[in-house]
């Protein structure tokens, strides 16, 4: 071999080239390109090492302690695996919504008509988040740049299950939901005493009342305990800066006037009062005529201004702040000392500066607040500026409630956006989450839940008669003066209207002329006939509908539950059970057995080591005469 041929390979993978043509050995100036090794042999190659590597994995793994080590493994990969799925499905935006929400069917037991949820609306009807907002320069509204894309639009219901599923728990007839258990302690009844209390007592009340139908009884016990939806929300900066720069348009009325009148006289038999101005049959039908200017009876007919002689009064000083400009107020109400004023959570620093909170009450709650030091002059009771009524109109604490409750434009005239929730409610979402959330997002100007249960008139006033709720003749009057009118049973035909009964606790609108004229012809409706606003609310939403393009957002109950927790009335909260003392728990050292040379070993020690306690005075001499010898001719004698 010469040094030439060093380095230089052959076609042959890997073995010199040394090429020989007689004798004489070429030189390979040139460079010499490796031929690629033959698929054949590479292949022959691969199947030879695959022989060969086969049995010596069938052998490792053959062997006890490899397999084990494999088998644990695959077990782990399999464990994570599910668990990796589990905690995806947990934390993602699909929740579970009952079928009876998703698709329209028709209850055949109970007589219930379902509505389906509402269908998704064109996506150019939606409000979008758009660059034009005027935004303070005093810095009251925080700059944020609107995303392209709403956070919110992949949120979705998944489909319902399927309709042989089994469900576990209590049966959905009475109202319940399988998520009963959760929906508890979301409201935070921690004690099962406590609620096992409740039941009895609501029990009791409603049997008393007249409710003696258990099916009636646990729908009134459950309807606290329905569990609550997820709901999307945006941040709190980004609610703020979707807030609509000008009012929305209100669809041929644009001027909206009250009636005033200083002696209102009865000119009907039935219905109305001084405070509301005893409007008419004729008045009645002339409002529903949608006109561009209104003149209607909106209650206040007496008295200056409203809260100023009118039947409903309101101190100066707290009249002044009533007539205020705001974006957005909270308001309430708890009249005759039936509720417990519930404290707002997660309320943004923006919305505490900016959103004030009202809860208006009349003297009996106030006498009570203050003998129990709540309310002081500062007038405040956390978050809640307190509004006291004098000289209320009603001597029916509920149908007072009504006033602040639909009449809210009357007594915050200059107020663009209005929050209304039950005194007996804790508001946990910023107020502008909620109201981008079911105002801005769905272009809507009035939004107010649908009844958790119930989407029929008749079936509500029945279940108004069975609970005692109103006077059955009043309910019964109502319900056949709208039949007369063409009132009819809820049905599918009725879509997209999804409901006839709201659940009506939480009310969610702009200011707007038309909002204001249903919320003023609600309110007659009240005044004339029962104060279950439930019963009346259908017949003015579509007699509105009727004349302009003009439509309300009625989103599902459990979507309401998510940004509104309800508490129990201040009657039920005294009367509750004290909570059962702690239950003291007494640990014992565990046990160790030991051997029996040793348990033998300690016996004899504590013998041992044991001393006999010395007796004194009488009990000596006992213990000497009962261990003393018995001698011949004592006193025990032998006869023989």
């Amino acid at each position: 071999m010469t040094p030439k041929s060093l380095g230089l390979r052959t076609g042959s993978y890997g073995s010199l080239q040394l090429q020989q043509s007689n004798g004489v050995l070429h030189n390979h100036a040139a460079t010499v390109f490796p031929r690629k090794p033959s698929k054949a042999l590479l292949s022959s190659h691969r199947e030879k090492e695959k022989e060969k590597c086969i049995p010596c994995i069938f052998r490792l793994f053959c062997r006890r302690k490899v397999g084990m080590v494999a088998l644990a493994c695959l077990a782990l990969l399999a464990f994570a695996s599910g668990f990796f799925t589990s905690n995806k499905e947990a934390t993602g935006d699909s929740i579970y919504i009952p079928e009876a929400f998703q698709h329209p069917q028709i209850h055949s037991r109970s007589g219930l008509i379902h509505a389906s949820a509402a269908t998704a609306k064109d996506s150019t009807k939606k409000r979008n988040i758009s660059n034009s907002q005027i935004y303070r320069k005093d810095g009251g509204r925080p700059f944020v740049a609107p995303p392209a894309v709403h956070p919110c639009t992949n949120f979705k219901f998944p489909p319902p299950p399927p309709p042989n599923s089994r469900h576990f728990g209590p049966r959905r007839e009475w109202g319940f939901h399988p998520d009963l258990l959760a929906s508890i302690f979301a409201f935070k009844i921690v004690w099962l005493s406590d609620f096992k209390g409740i039941i009895a007592y609501k029990r009791r009340r409603l049997e008393i009342s007249g409710a003696t139908s258990p099916r009636i009884i646990n729908i009134a016990i459950c309807s606290l305990y329905a569990p609550a939806c997820p709901v999307c929300y945006l941040s709190v900066d980004q609610a703020v800066a979707s807030m609509p720069s000008i009012p929305s348009a209100s669809p041929v009325l644009h001027n909206l006037s009250f009636i005033r009148e200083e002696n209102p006289t009865k000119n009907e038999p039935h219905g109305g009062s001084d405070f509301g101005g005893y409007p008419s049959l004729k008045q009645r039908n002339d409002s529903y005529d949608i006109q561009e200017s209104m003149n209607v009876h909106c209650g206040f007919v007496r008295g200056s201004k409203p809260g100023r002689g009118s039947g409903f009064d309101i101190d100066e000083d707290d009249l002044s702040e009533l007539d205020k400009y705001y974006d957005v107020i909270v308001a309430s109400a708890i009249f005759g000392n039936y509720d417990v004023i519930q404290e707002p959570e997660s309320i943004s620093d923006f919305a505490k500066k900016n959103v004030p909170f009202f809860m208006f009450i009349d003297e009996e709650t106030e006498d009570y607040m203050r003998n129990k030091s709540v309310l002081t002059s500062s007038k405040m009771v956390g978050l809640w500026r307190i509004i006291v009524v004098r000289n209320i109109p009603y001597s029916d604490a509920r149908r007072n409630g009504k006033v602040p409750k639909l009449l809210l434009h009357r007594l915050f005239p200059n107020v663009h956006y209005s929050i209304w929730i039950d005194g007996k409610l804790k508001l946990v979402h910023d107020p502008f989450q909620v109201l981008e959330r079911f105002l801005w997002r769905e272009n809507a100007t009035f939004a107010i839940s649908r009844h958790y249960r119930r989407f029929d008139v008749f079936v509500e006033a029945e279940a108004n008669k069975a609970g005692l709720k109103y006077d059955n003749a009043s309910i019964d009057y109502q319900v056949d003066f709208y039949r007369k009118e063409g009132l009819t049973p809820y049905s599918d035909a009725k879509l997209p209207i999804t409901s006839d009964v709201p659940e009506g606790c939480v009310i969610i609108r702009e200011h707007i002329p038309v909002t204001n004229l249903f919320s003023c012809l609600w309110f007659n409706e009240v005044d004339r006939f029962t104060s279950r606003d439930q019963l009346s609310f259908s017949t003015v939403r579509d007699k509105i509908m009727s004349k302009v393009n003009w439509s309300i957002n009625m989103f599902l109950d459990c979507e309401r539950r998510n940004f509104v927790i309800q508490a129990y009335h201040r009657e039920l909260l005294e009367n509750m059970p004290p909570p059962p003392p702690p239950r003291i728990i007494i640990r014992r050292p565990p046990y160790v057995r030991q051997s029996p040379t040793v348990n033998r070993i300690e016996t004899v020690v504590r013998a041992v080591g044991k001393k006999n306690p010395s007796r004194r005075g009488r009990d000596r001499r006992s213990g000497s005469r009962r261990h003393r010898k018995v001698v011949a001719g004592g006193r025990y004698k032998t006869f023989f």
